[in-house]
């Protein structure tokens, strides 16, 4: 008998350190960074561990969930139909986090939705519904311009959303903003057309520079040239004017000395009557110049030549 008591003493004794065992190791839990663990005491919530090693009561208490408060991204993918009815594909990234690790909080996204499943619908369904009521007010050809319009009215109906749930929309990117291929396709005949039109305003705007500027160095190279013709007509007659009063001063000069030693002036134009005479036969080269060479020719012609030298010593 006090075998068997020894016996039942030592079972008794090994199941319970084994259950001791058991329930010391289920009074830790470790919590991981940027983690937090939710307790529930029978299913009611009792508090929220932190990240390390956390004591809880065993049996009584039990980690229902743990919620990472790190950033989280979803790519979406949907299509939304602008005012003149045409559709228009987007991709999306979204990227959003935890609002912060307080207890209301991670209360609140622990305990708002069903399931994680229920929330990433309610989330992705609140973007493509933001995206679609802003597109819905705009033409197919504005669209694309406004990328950042469109993204800045998501946030801002998204945020107080997100804010209600807990969590906090961190940024929004619109990866790719397509249309159908019928429209892409009329969109880029548009677009080349375009060019092909500011091409040729352009061709032309440089043509008619360049004929300007053509006209306005025509028209400068006809003034300078008709200035210099004016410049050089001046200075020949200047010129011309000047060897006149040096011819008319020397044969003035060449009468006054003739005068003095008492000669005839007579022979101041005989003598250019002859050297005249010798020119033309020197530097005729075979041309025929005809010349009236009697007394009287040469008497007129002295007399006219002497008129005119009288007149230009009085003047």
């Amino acid at each position: 008998m006090a075998e068997l008591i020894s016996l039942l003493t030592v079972v008794g004794l090994f199941f319970g350190g084994i259950f001791m065992l058991v329930v010391l190791g289920g009074s830790f839990v470790s919590i991981q960074q940027g983690t937090v663990g939710i307790i529930t005491r029978f299913g009611k919530f009792g508090r929220v561990l932190r990240p390390g090693l956390n004591f809880k009561l065993p049996i009584i208490e039990s980690v229902s969930q743990r919620l990472s408060l790190q950033n989280r991204s979803v790519e979406l993918a949907f299509q939304a139909i602008t005012a003149d009815q045409a559709n228009v594909h987007f991709k999306a990234m979204l990227l959003f986090s935890v609002l912060n690790p307080d207890e209301d909080t991670v209360l609140n996204v622990a305990f708002k939705f069903v399931d994680e499943r229920s929330f990433m619908t309610a989330l992705v369904r609140s973007v493509e519904g933001s995206v679609r009521a802003f597109v819905a007010t705009k033409k197919q050809q504005d669209i694309l311009a406004l990328r950042r319009e469109i993204i800045d009215s998501v946030k801002e109906q998204l945020d107080h959303a997100l804010a209600s749930w807990g969590y906090h929309l961190i940024d929004l990117q619109m990866n790719d903003i397509g249309f159908d291929e019928e429209i892409s396709r009329s969109m880029a005949k548009v677009v080349a057309s375009s060019n092909l039109r500011a091409a040729a305003e352009n061709e032309g705007q440089a043509l008619l520079i360049t004929k300007t500027k053509q006209a306005e160095a025509e028209g400068n190279a006809i003034k300078i040239a008709a200035e210099a013709e004016r410049q050089a007509a001046q200075l020949r007659g200047q010129g011309i004017a000047l060897f006149r009063q040096e011819v008319a001063k020397g044969m003035t000069e060449a009468a006054h000395e003739m005068q003095k030693a008492d000669l005839d002036v007579s022979f101041i134009l005989f003598s250019m009557w002859t050297e005249s005479l010798k020119h033309f036969a020197e530097q005729g080269k075979g041309n025929v110049i005809f010349l009236d060479g009697s007394p009287d020719s040469m008497q007129d012609t002295m007399k006219r030549m002497m008129a005119l030298s009288v007149k230009n010593t009085k003047m």
